[in-house]
């Protein structure tokens, strides 16, 4: 579905004034070799500026690579761009597809034409997608009076309505509050369930990988720092979460068996504990922590993706 052989993309980068312009080489994207088999759900991880984004310019044919080798579907991205446009689909967190001054429903019609569904398969698609994502109430509503849960959920039905073979997710669930990342984590779990579909997904949101990827893929300045399964990363990186509880009355640090005491706060009345998910569960601390004190209010915090970058490529 994907191969990358080599693949590199340099960028010239200019700094200083007048006469005394330096002029250097960049490279963001370093020699990526590596391989998405169809079916598959990839989570393609790294810090900002790792080189994420063009990766996937360049597979998906906005960027010619600088050297090395990609093809898409079967396709070279750039020379049969128009080949591989009616194989995937793609969402830009931060870039929309949807006409913003047109109801919701008149992208996915005209969406549908431009990629030439005949009207009597078109309508039972767009219908299955509006359901899926619960998006009958917004038809009529401008794409610009949308919120942006509501907007990122009409994305993702834009890049559906032709059936891709391949679904390029760049940061979807960025600014979306829990209910809205939920509904779209949920939602294409049943979309690759029932059409094959194959995902790769970048994305700073560890739940989003935890929920929805089979393999992942870490980058780091360029080039590929692991390949593998979330659980064997975990396993390398020790990737802990961390449990914040705000306690009905202050209190001296708890000590518990199942978590790391990491700090309090509050004079004591917020405690952070730190758990390893394959040792224990959420469930576990919690009870722990309620048999000595009074809870008000807790939050979970995942790993952040740059921690585990960093862990991951300086072996600590």
């Amino acid at each position: 579905m994907i191969e990358l052989d080599g693949l590199r993309r340099e960028f010239v980068v200019r700094s200083g004034r007048g006469l005394r312009r330096s002029r250097r080489v960049v490279a963001a994207v370093d020699g990526i070799t590596a391989t998405v088999r169809a079916g598959e759900s990839v989570g393609y991880i790294g810090a900002n500026g790792a080189g994420k984004s063009t990766t996937i310019k360049m597979l998906t044919g906005i960027l010619v690579p600088t050297s090395g080798r990609v093809r898409t579907c079967g396709f070279e991205p750039v020379p049969q761009r128009t080949q591989l446009a009616r194989r995937i689909g793609v969402v830009f967190g931060q870039r929309s597809q949807l006409w913003w001054d047109l109801p919701l429903r008149d992208s996915f019609d005209i969406l549908a034409a431009i990629h030439r569904i005949p009207a009597d398969r078109a309508r039972p698609r767009i219908d299955q997608l509006v359901e899926g994502l619960e998006l009958g109430a917004l038809l009529a509503t401008p794409v610009r009076q949308l919120s942006l849960g509501e907007r990122m959920r009409g994305e993702v039905a834009a890049a559906l309505v032709h059936r891709p073979a391949l679904l390029v997710l760049d940061e979807p669930t960025i600014g979306l509050d829990m209910i809205s990342k939920e509904r779209l984590r949920q939602f294409l779990v049943a979309e690759r369930a029932e059409q094959g579909t194959t995902l790769l997904l970048t994305t700073h949101d560890m739940s989003d990988i935890e929920r929805l990827c089979d393999r992942v893929l870490v980058v780091d300045h360029g080039r590929i720092a692991y390949d593998g399964s979330l659980e064997g990363l975990g396993e390398r990186v020790a990737m802990e979460r961390v449990l914040v509880v705000d306690l009905a009355e202050p209190r001296p640090p708890l000590e518990l068996s199942s978590a790391r005491h990491e700090r309090s706060e509050l004079d004591g009345a917020r405690q952070r504990f730190a758990f390893a998910p394959d040792r224990t569960t959420a469930a576990q601390v919690l009870a722990e922590i309620a048999g000595q004190a009074e809870i008000r209010d807790l939050r979970i915090t995942e790993p952040a993706i740059e921690d585990i970058v960093r862990t991951l490529y300086t072996g600590r």
